[in-house]
This record gives C-alpha cells, structure tokens and sequence, in this order.
C-alpha cells in the first residue's frame, strides 16, 4: 500500500466518468471541463455543482424518503477505531474544556466584591479557589523537600499522582487547564508551519523535550536548597499569575475603555447596554474599580511569547518547558495503563503523529515514550490500521518507560540548581541590606520559611480587595522575583481583611484570624512602619493644614497623632511697590507617627495628597514576623551574645 503523506501538495484524484477514457491526450493541456454526463446519471446542473463542491453532503430523494451517503472512507486500509477509543476521545475534550471552565471560574472568583463596613464580620470566599494549587504534585514534591513538611491542603497532589500511577500523564492530556489552552490556542491559530508534512515532523520526538526535565531536576535541587523558585515554572502557577495579573486586568481596561466610548454616543440603548455589561464583569469577572499590578508588563510578554510558540512547535510549553509534566513522567513509567503496537502492521501513514499531543513517538518502527505521552488517545482514534491498541498491562517491548535524559547533564543541571540559591543569598538583599520595599503581607512567615513555601502563584496579589499586593521584581533580589509584597501607594492593607492567607497554598502567608490581625486582646501583627518626610508634608514645610493621614489611620488608638502648632505663614500675593508679603499666624495640626501602636498598613500612604511622592510612607522595619528587622531599641537586646 502506497504511503499516505498529509502533506496537502497535490488535490485528490478523481475517477473519470464514462467514457473519458477515449478522450485525446491533448486535452489534458485544456482547460479542465467535466465530460458529458450519461442520461441516467445525475442531472447536469447538480452534477457540476457537486464536482465543485465534493465535500457537501448529497440528498437525493427515493419514493418520499431522504438518504444520505455513507460516511467518508477512512485512508489506508479503512479500519475502524474501537468504538470505546472514539468516545474516550470526546470525553476527554469534554473533560479539558470542563477543567478549563473551572480553572477559570475559580479564578474569576478569587477576589471579594462586597464591604468590609463591620469590623466584627468575618470574610472568606465560598469556594477552594485555589484548589488546582493544592492538587499540584510538583508544588507539593517542592514544598516537602524545602521545608522537610507536607502543607495539609497539598495532600491532594497525591490524588493526581495515584492516577498516574494507573493511567500515566492523563492530568497532561485531560485535566491540566494550562496545557488545554496551549492545545487550544494550537488549534484556533494554525500556522501553515504545522500542517502537512512539516506538522509530522514537527511531532516526532526530538532531545528538546530532555530540557523540561533537566529545569524539573534544577528546580528540586533549589529546593533542596531551601527555595520554592520552581514555582516560576509550575504551569499552574504560571497561568493564575499571567491570566490574573496580566489578562484581566488588560480586558477590564479594553472593555472600559471601549463602555466607556459607548456611554458617549449619545444613545440611549447603547449607553444602558454598556452600563449593563460593566455591571456583569464586575460582578462576575474582575472588580468594580480598574486594577493594576506592579511590572506586569513583563508577566503579560511572556505569557503571549509562550502561546506564540505553539505556531511552530505544538504544545510547546507542555512539551518542552514544563516541569510538573517532567515530574509526571517520571511517575508514568509505572503505569498500569498504555500502549500497545503492532509494527508489522504499520504502513508509515503518519496519521498517527499528525494527531499526537505529546511528541511520544506513536508511529510504527520506533518505540513508544511512556513519559512524554499524554493520554489524548489521538493515535489509536486516527491509526487507519490496527496498529496501536491501548490497554491495561500492555507489552513493554515496543516501549520506552524512562525518561530519556543525559546522566551527567541531569547531575549537572541538578547541581546548578543547588548552588544558585547560596550564590544568590551571598547577595545583600537578605542579610546585609534588606530592601525597605519588601513589605510582606500579613501573616507571612519569617523571610527565610517564606522563601521556603512561597510558589510564586500570585493567589494573595488577586484576592486582595485593595490591589495593595503585587509581585517583586528585583526589589527581593532574583530569589524572590514575582513573590508578593505590599505597595501601599497602589493599594493598602484593610485593617480586617486576612483573604492573602486564606487562600495561600503552602503556607507561606498563614491563615490567621481578624482578631489577631487587629489585636483584639494581643498585639496586632504590624507589617511595616510609616515615616514622614517633613520637607514634602504640607503641614510641617508649607504650613498648608492637612490631617488626611491621621484621618483614615485606621487604629485605635490611632497611630498617627497631630501636634497643635500657630505658625507663620507668608501671604500668597505680593505686597505693594514689591515688597515682601505680609506674614499671618496659621493654625495647623503637624502629624506625627506612634511606633508602637503602627501596623504599617500604608493607608496613610494611600491617601497623602503629596501625589507624585508621598510625604507619609511605609516602609518594611518593625514588622512582626522578624526578630532582626526593628526599629524600637527595647525590641532588640544588644548585649545579648549572638
């Protein structure tokens, strides 16, 4: 049987109707013209509109009843897959779109829409919004090996790991929503890069896909190490740091920017449709007020850089850079559940690496790899054939269950990733000199754990109701980039609001009470401590009065206090002749901060209407997670033997 090559370079070949056979060979340089058709054949018309159009659907009409041709043939020997292979393949695109559909529902509602009014009420989300988090198996194998404990909420991974153990890397290929949309956006932007022939190749096996591997073996050895920095990579974590941090708030700026022009036509109708739709998204989608994250920028870049990709290498992320799916696939080589080939049957089709999702080599004469696969079961559905069957307990003989990676690269790459985090904390910004922008949220735990357990996965900078958290860029060095801190211009922390750390999935941020926030009965967890710069604060260098910091202090007793002052002010005019400006007594109210009663929740800072640099700020020294980081002298003992 000849080979089927997919490559569209040459159209189908048509049988030739009735007597065209003894047609001249000349006329093969004519233009192309149907022959004549037979009086029993089709009407004319209809004939030349279905040699047009070969791919419509014909109805012919029989004694009143309608009968449709049979299905198209299928290339090759036209064997059917198993019917249970076709309806698996249905249900696992209905399995990805469901994920996906959770995952981002999961996400539109990390967030609170309603009021912090009482201070007695306690807020929490109504769902596990950060459920794809805990069943993580790479965030768990990293949390495990940098604290030497397993977060409780993480338990879950092992679900996932139980099912790769029976069936192999199906949270790849079914569950996983970041690599549904890479397979996603593959589909809907093709390139003619990925058809034909070129797609065939473009989904054979190459030693690319070693490098996912290889950041898997770095990434645990930072861990080791005492870092959580895998995280950058964890797909999971990838996808709710770019879609909520980058993508929502790019579409809530577009869709207001677009109500916005709506409202201004003039029409009614218009105006009630665009009020309407911003109602919705903001109830359902993003929040009521536009929200901005600290460099984004390059958080949104590179998710786009990362969906551009798959126009020439399909499934790229997931293929080539992914370490959750490393991890996976070195589980899979367990499974009870696989493939099976039959290489004598083989024709070299190719149908089945047209399909494959996984690079896994499904294709006759070479062995199948166990650990790229992703479960899409595409090869069996499309292999024309009967040469690959999946089943449970299959012949290993025709595959490869190991991961194909280099031994010395892997100790190499696995060494580099247990040195980079020494080398990086031998730079100053830990120990030495820590940056006074570092202001964690509350509950974190010392800056050492925290580094320790923070995956880098953006759920506290999204929940936040005032848009006070936002990743670091190099403000925390290279360790801590994308890891949360508070910018208190941006956004300050609510006085009763704990969602960070009820929605953090290692820990990093504790989950911690209002009442032990706001000090009821104990002292209050202090995240910073504001300062005055008295040559930009309106009452002490302009004699201007100004109390708005002191106003919206927001504790009790508050830590802001006002000293009463008459001072002399110069008229704003100048005098007659030019002369000096006559002087006048102001009363003004000069603020001072209290150390002892500020918890460094930057509201202050917020609302100082010094715009383009605050006169009040906030920076990270007394908070209450450091023993080292203070500023009182009766918190720190110097004559204590270190």
């Amino acid at each position: 049987m000849a080979n089927l090559d997919p490559t569209p370079a040459a159209p189908a070949h048509r049988e030739p109707a009735a007597g065209a056979g003894a047609a001249p060979a000349k006329a093969s340089a004519a233009p192309s013209v149907a022959p004549p058709a037979k009086a029993s054949a089709a009407p004319p018309a209809a004939s030349a509109k279905e040699a047009r159009s070969g791919a419509l659907l014909r109805v012919v009409r029989k004694a009143g009843s309608i009968v449709r041709p049979a299905p198209k043939r299928r290339p090759g020997s036209g064997l059917p897959a198993r019917k249970v292979i076709q309806v698996l393949v249905w249900v696992r695109r209905a399995v990805q779109a469901g994920c996906l559909g959770l995952f981002l529902y999961f996400l539109f509602q990390t967030g609170f829409r309603g009021s912090f009014a009482s201070a007695e009420a306690r807020v929490r989300l109504p769902l596990p919004v950060e459920g794809f988090l805990l069943a993580d198996p790479f965030v768990g194998a990293m949390t495990l090996l940098s604290t030497h404990t397993v977060y409780r909420g993480l338990l879950w991974s092992l679900g996932i790991l139980a099912l790769t153990l029976v069936f192999g890397r199906v949270f790849c290929g079914w569950i996983c929503p970041f690599g549904t949309l890479h397979h996603f956006f593959g589909w809907i932007f093709p390139s003619r890069y990925g058809k034909g022939g070129k797609r065939v190749e473009a989904n054979k096996t190459y030693t690319r896909q070693r490098v996912k591997y290889y950041l898997m073996y770095a990434f645990l050895a930072a861990s080791v190490a005492g870092s959580a920095i895998g995280g950058l990579f964890d797909p999971i974590c990838v996808a709710v740091r770019a879609i909520g941090l980058a993508v929502i708030p790019a579409a809530q700026y577009v869709v207001s920017v677009v109500t916005g022009s709506a409202a201004g036509t003039g029409s009614r109708s218009v105006q009630l449709a665009a009020d309407h739709t911003q109602d919705f998204l903001a109830a359902s989608v993003w929040q009521t007020k536009q929200f901005y994250f600290h460099q984004t920028w390059f958080v949104g870049i590179l998710f786009v850089a990362i969906l551009f990709m798959n126009r020439f290498i399909p499934r790229f992320w997931c293929r080539v850079l992914c370490p959750l799916g490393a991890f996976l696939g070195v589980f899979a080589r367990f499974a009870l559940f696989g493939m099976q080939k039959d290489h004598a049957k083989c024709t070299d089709c190719n149908l089945c690496l047209v399909h494959c999702q996984g690079a896994d080599s499904p294709q006759g004469g070479v062995k199948w790899r166990q650990d790229e696969c992703h479960m899409c079961l595409n090869c069996e559905s499309a292999c024309p054939e009967d040469v690959i069957k999946f089943r449970f307990l299959p012949n290993r003989k025709s595959a490869l269950v190991t991961p194909d990676t280099g031994r010395r690269t892997a100790l190499a790459t696995a060494a580099a990733g247990a040195v980079i985090i020494p080398t990086a904390r031998i730079a100053d910004v830990l120990d030495a000199n820590y940056d006074h922008r570092v202001i964690r949220p509350p509950g974190s735990v010392e800056e050492r754990e925290f580094l320790e357990r923070c995956i880098r996965c953006a759920e506290c900078m999204k929940v936040c109701p005032n848009n006070a958290i936002h990743p670091a860029f190099f403000e925390a060095g290279i360790e801590g980039l994308w890891t949360p801190i508070v910018i208190p211009r941006i956004g300050y922390c609510e006085h009763s609001c704990v969602l960070c750390g009820d929605v953090c999935p290692t820990g990093a941020i504790q989950k911690i009470t209002e009442e032990q926030k706001m000090g009821v009965g104990q002292k209050p967890i202090s995240i910073g401590t504001a300062f005055y710069d008295q040559g930009r604060c309106l009452p002490w260098s302009m004699s201007v009065p100004c109390i708005v910091c002191e106003e919206f202090c927001p504790t009790s007793p508050k830590a802001i206090w006002v000293e009463e002052v008459d001072i002399p002010k110069r008229e704003p005019v100048a005098a007659e002749s030019g002369k000096e400006p006559p002087m006048k007594m102001v009363h003004v109210q000069r603020p001072h901060v209290d150390p002892s009663l500020c918890i460094g929740c930057g509201a202050c800072e917020k609302v100082c209407p010094v715009q383009d640099k605050p006169a009040v700020y906030v920076t990270s020294v007394g908070e209450t997670r450091s023993k080292t980081n203070v500023i009182l002298l009766e918190d720190t003992d110097y004559n204590k033997a270190s």
